[in-house]
């Protein structure tokens, strides 16, 4: 969060909303000390000042919404109890929708992380929770299956060729543990295999760093031929992307519906993704995290569900007065809670949707995908995940008891979704497609 800069209001409601910025300033200053974990009952009655200040904001009632907002602030705190945190960073969230676009300190509240910081918010939670790397695990355990089956179908399928079109490369981070496994499976082989990622970013920089990074990481492996092609999102065209013959073809589409800023841009990437026929399409999703175009209310409620269970979790992760804990909040979930919170009106149509995120198991059937059955190996590696990962809180799996709270992986739909979640908290589903 931004330290509040005081600038002169008028009298009325503006001045009630300079007090307000005032408060949220001085508790951003308090001492991280100062503020410790909540009393029994507390956590509850700031979450009840979150539903009534964005109620009130929903009926347009904005000097209630401005008391209660200022309520929160002297409640929250960026450094207290993993409610307290979540509080604060709605409760900012809700300011921003209370100011109007063209005020300088909507700008101050939604200005987006440095890029480095958010990298390292990144890295951090990457490391410390099994949050994404149960998303790359599981999704890398169903390509190699694919690309093993096409392989031992014969016929020349894929001549030991993998072609992977990554549509949020995100660093690159998901990718160095598949090269290995595919350079452990050259190892039994004749012929070396040949993997290709075409991956999608943000900016230049993103995929100049990406490439070095997996380009030098490939090199330690002599029987795996690595190739990268960095494609810039909204400049690169999908047309321009195409099945070469006997090459395995996978499309990966991790959070993929965070990338895109309207249905029609999603359902456009998901049809051309049909038009290639790829041996298979893995799909990785948050389960509750929505940007759907229904009510305000509606939106709030379930995001904040999911963002209490992420706060939450992290405390399992990280210590209370962690300085990587608090940039993990603020560069990357802080920054996603003020996206989906105030998503009507960003400006940065490539991070913000308007979709129903949660319905994308309806999506997939409806543009022609089927899903496929995840194998035994996807489960028993998530279990194996959160056995090395867990730190404080004990493992739950699917069928157990569920008192005792932790991060937790159960199979769906049959076996054809795989999900992680936090006590009883669904928080992200692996699945797996093919078209028909």
């Amino acid at each position: 969060m931004e330290i509040f800069n005081p600038l002169s209001f008028n009298e009325g409601c503006e001045g009630k909303i300079f007090t307000l910025l005032q408060i949220r300033e001085q508790m951003l200053k308090l001492d991280p000390k100062s503020k410790g974990v909540v009393e029994d009952g507390n956590g509850l009655h700031l979450i009840h000042l979150l539903l009534i200040s964005a109620t009130s904001l929903d009926e347009n009632k904005i000097e209630s919404a401005i008391d209660t907002l200022s309520e929160l602030f002297q409640n929250a705190s960026v450094f207290g109890d993993s409610v307290q945190r979540v509080a604060a960073y709605f409760a900012d969230a809700l300011v921003a929708r209370l100011l109007t676009k063209e005020s300088p300190f909507y700008e101050m509240i939604m200005k987006e992380p440095m890029r480095d910081d958010e990298f390292k918010a990144f890295i951090e939670l990457y490391k410390v929770s099994p949050y994404y790397q149960f998303a790359h695990f599981t999704a890398n355990q169903a390509i190699i299956e694919a690309f093993e089956k096409e392989e031992t179908a014969g016929n020349n399928n894929n001549s030991r060729t993998l072609h992977v079109i990554d549509f949020d490369v995100s660093y690159g981070f998901q990718w160095p543990s598949l090269i290995q496994s595919l350079s452990e499976k050259a190892i039994n082989g004749r012929n070396k295999i040949s993997l290709r990622i075409s991956g999608f970013g943000q900016s230049l920089e993103e995929l100049r760093e990406t490439e070095v990074r997996l380009v030098s990481f490939a090199k330690g492996f002599q029987n795996l031929v690595f190739e990268f092609q960095g494609l810039l999102r909204g400049v690169s065209k999908l047309v321009n992307l195409r099945k070469n013959n006997n090459e395995t073809l996978v499309a990966n589409l991790i959070f993929h519906q965070n990338t895109y800023a309207s249905q029609s841009k999603t359902s456009e990437t998901l049809k051309y993704v049909h038009l290639l026929k790829p041996t298979i399409v893995i799909l990785v999703e948050q389960e509750g995290f929505s940007r759907s175009p229904r009510s305000f209310l509606s939106r709030f409620m379930e995001s904040l569900h999911y963002f209490a269970a992420m706060f939450d979790s992290l405390d399992d992760c990280l210590p209370l007065d962690s300085a990587e804990r608090m940039r993990i909040e603020k560069c990357h979930l802080g920054k996603d809670i003020k996206r989906v919170i105030n998503y009507e009106r960003s400006s940065d149509e490539g991070n913000c949707g308007k979709y129903d995120s949660t319905n994308w198991k309806g999506r997939m059937e409806g543009l022609g995908f089927e899903g496929i059955k995840l194998s035994s190996k996807c489960l028993i590696q998530a279990k194996l995940l959160l056995k090395i990962r867990s730190h404080c809180s004990p493992l739950q799996f699917d069928g157990e008891n569920n008192n005792g709270g932790g991060f937790r992986v159960f199979e769906r739909d049959d076996g054809k979704g795989l999900s992680l979640g936090w006590q009883d908290r669904c928080l992200i589903t692996a699945s797996a497609w093919h078209c028909i």
